[in-house]
C-alpha cells in the first residue's frame, strides 16, 4: 500500500493521468473536495464530479454522476474525499468499473489498509492520505508562490 509513495511515483500518476472521478465533491466553493477538483480541471484534467446527492446539475462544466457505475468514459484516478469507512464500498464501485482505473487516491486524512489491498490485488495502484492539488503544487514548483519551500528549483516567478 502506498502512503509514503515516492516523488517519481507520484509525478508519473500527475503526469499521467487525464481523468480524475472526484467521488464526494461539494459544490460549496469553501470545501477541499470542490476547490481540489476545481485546480485539477483549471490544470487540464478532465474532472468527473461524483456526489449522490448533487446528481444531475453541473459542476467544473461536466453533469454531476451518483455513482462511479454511472460514468461510461475510462476513468485514470478516483479521488476520494469521503470519510474512511466509505472506502470499502467506493473501491468495489471502481473494481467494478471497464475498464479499471489506474489510480485510486484517498485525500489528507483517509486510508483504508483492507480496501487498499483489494484494489493492489486487482492490480491498481492505490495512494492514501495525499492531496493530488498539493503533490501538483509541490512537486512542479507552484508552492513557492504561497512562500513554501518546496525543493524544486525553477526560475519563474
Amino acid at each position: 500500500m502506498t502512503e509514503n509513495p515516492s516523488d517519481d511515483l507520484l509525478r508519473k500518476i500527475l503526469k499521467e493521468s487525464r481523468v480524475f472521478a472526484c467521488v464526494g465533491v461539494s459544490p460549496n466553493p469553501i470545501r477541499p473536495s470542490h476547490y481540489v477538483a476545481r485546480y485539477l480541471d483549471l490544470k487540464g484534467y478532465e474532472v468527473i464530479p461524483v456526489n449522490p446527492v448533487q446528481a444531475g446539475k453541473t459542476l467544473f462544466g461536466a453533469t454531476v454522476v451518483a455513482d462511479l457505475a454511472e460514468i461510461t468514459t475510462p476513468v485514470d484516478v478516483v479521488d476520494i474525499f469521503r470519510r474512511p469507512a466509505a472506502v470499502p464500498e467506493i473501491v468495489d464501485a471502481a473494481l467494478a468499473m471497464n475498464p479499471l482505473p489506474k489510480t485510486i487516491w484517498m485525500q489528507i486524512g483517509v486510508t483504508h489498509a483492507e480496501a487498499a489491498a483489494k484494489a493492489e490485488a486487482a492490480g491498481v495502484q492505490v495512494i492514501q492520505n495525499r492531496c493530488p492539488k498539493i503533490e501538483y503544487q509541490r512537486l512542479f514548483g507552484e508552492l513557492r508562490m504561497g512562500g513554501f519551500a518546496t525543493g524544486v528549483i525553477s526560475s519563474k516567478l
